[in-house]
């Protein structure tokens, strides 16, 4: 029996969304319970934290001190 590259690619694809889906609920978890946020942590770089461009899915990606 052979198997389409469709199926290959959604198996593929597949895999590597799920294991980004994982890992972001037990980084969220792991946040939750030491009460940490993002935006605590954001805060305590203060406004003089350096600018920094990240290269992600393609497009570069500015990060400004809010």
């Amino acid at each position: 029996m052979t198997v389409g590259a469709l199926t290959i690619a959604a198996i593929y694809f597949g895999s590597f969304l799920a294991i980004g889906v994982i890992a972001r609920l037990a980084v969220r978890r792991w946040l939750k319970l030491r009460d940490i946020d993002l935006s605590e942590i954001r805060r305590q770089l203060g406004p003089n934290r350096r600018k920094s461009s990240r290269f992600l899915l393609g497009i570069w990606r500015k990060e400004d001190p809010d």
